[in-house]
């Protein structure tokens, strides 16, 4: 399936300047959304995962169903103040502002191999701030997938030369 043409641009949001990659018209279609979740589960099955984590509000759109799909836990990772019990944090630049991530303490044991999962990588601000939480937990990160990789602006290549796999659907070298 080609899913950019599914994916819908809107131009000068959040900001002027910004071209926004809107994945609302690939989730309202059934087909594209199943094909998603297909393509990033053929991706793992013959892997050994102990948790899918979704960076919040999108990772958790894809990462709760592979999850149930792979029989495996799903960990929210958050922005600031949504979690009840206590945390580990991290401070990230996106690239039109700055803001806050959390993880429950007790989200993750050591060694457990997890998969990270968001809708988009551009810069990568929110990955690698979720990567660090990983690490400080010494959980082992598999792979980092993306539905969306804005490839122009650095954020997968940021992932890759701290050692980790990156894996998206859609790529987009330019604007």
């Amino acid at each position: 399936m080609d899913f950019k043409s599914i994916i819908r641009d809107i131009n000068d949001y959040p900001k002027k300047g910004i071209v926004f990659k809107d994945i609302t018209t690939l989730l309202k279609d059934p087909k594209a959304f199943q094909d998603v979740i297909n393509v990033f589960y053929d991706k793992l099955k013959n892997q050994k995962i102990d948790k899918i984590i979704g960076i919040e509000s999108r990772g958790f759109i894809f990462g709760a169903p592979l999850a149930y799909k792979l029989s495996v836990g799903f960990v929210p990772i958050r922005k600031k103040g949504k979690l009840p019990g206590e945390t580990f944090f991290a401070n990230y630049d996106l690239e039109y502002g700055t803001d806050q991530i959390e993880i429950h303490i007790d989200a993750l044991k050591k060694g457990e191999k997890v998969i990270l999962i968001d809708d988009l990588i551009a810069t990568g601000g929110t990955a690698l701030a979720a990567i660090g939480l990983i690490n400080k937990m010494d959980a082992e990160i598999v792979e980092n997938l993306f539905l969306i990789d804005l490839m122009f602006l650095g954020g997968s290549e940021s992932i890759k030369k701290l050692g980790h796999k990156v894996f998206s659907i859609c790529n987009y070298e330019n604007e």
